[in-house]
């Protein structure tokens, strides 16, 4: 089903926006990856994370604690970009930013997006967040899979995650339950704006 829901995006031969949601640590970028390698340069990964502000604009916004929630990122910047990416001209190279979990920071300009590419694939919480500039962005992907998995197996991924880019374990812990696991509620109320769901067989 998705390969053929894929396959039909590209069919029409326009640009089109397949964006993928789901709660932290659901899979959601790995899905995103796999999809574009498996379509290689007929596609193009954009995450939503490159929109996460500065770690030093988060100190002085009082933000730093709750990195990740949906005011840690620059929504009204995302929903920009999206637009250029529906309406970039032939002669256009568009650029777009990256996460880079290891200095936990975002990097302008990573990612290259040519206009011949006719699909761009974007993940990310918010994507089906009604509110704020957030509100603005599903109107502007042409599909939007919803990303399931078994929530004590994404509980693992994250804390896992935050020990391995340098949380003590019990830090780690805390982490995700007061932040990571709001954040997800919050995205878990928005699944409804979804077309599909995708759900992990993981174990």
């Amino acid at each position: 089903m998705y390969w053929s829901r894929l396959n039909a995006l590209l069919a029409g031969g326009e640009r089109k926006i397949l964006g993928i949601v789901g709660p932290p640590g659901c899979g959601k970028s790995t899905l995103a990856h796999v999809l574009g390698e498996h379509l290689g340069e007929r596609a193009v990964v954009v995450p939503m994370d490159g929109f996460h502000l500065a770690n030093v604009e988060l100190v002085r916004l009082g933000r730093a604690g709750r990195k990740g929630a949906e005011d840690t990122f620059d929504s009204a910047g995302y929903v920009a970009l999206l637009q250029r990416l529906r309406a970039q001209s032939r002669d256009e190279v568009i650029y777009a930013p990256e996460f880079r979990r290891e200095i936990e920071e975002p990097i302008a300009s990573a990612i290259p997006v040519s206009a011949d590419t006719p699909l761009i694939i974007t993940e990310g919480n918010y994507l089906l967040l009604d509110r704020g500039h957030w509100a603005k962005v599903r109107a502007l992907l042409d599909e939007v899979w919803y990303v399931e998995v078994d929530s004590h197996l994404r509980l693992k991924r994250l804390i896992d995650r935050h020990e391995q880019f340098g949380r003590a374990p019990q830090a780690a812990r805390d982490w995700v339950a007061q932040t990571d696991e709001p954040n997800a509620r919050l995205i878990e109320s928005t699944q409804s704006r979804a077309d599909i769901r995708f759900r992990w067989q993981e174990t």
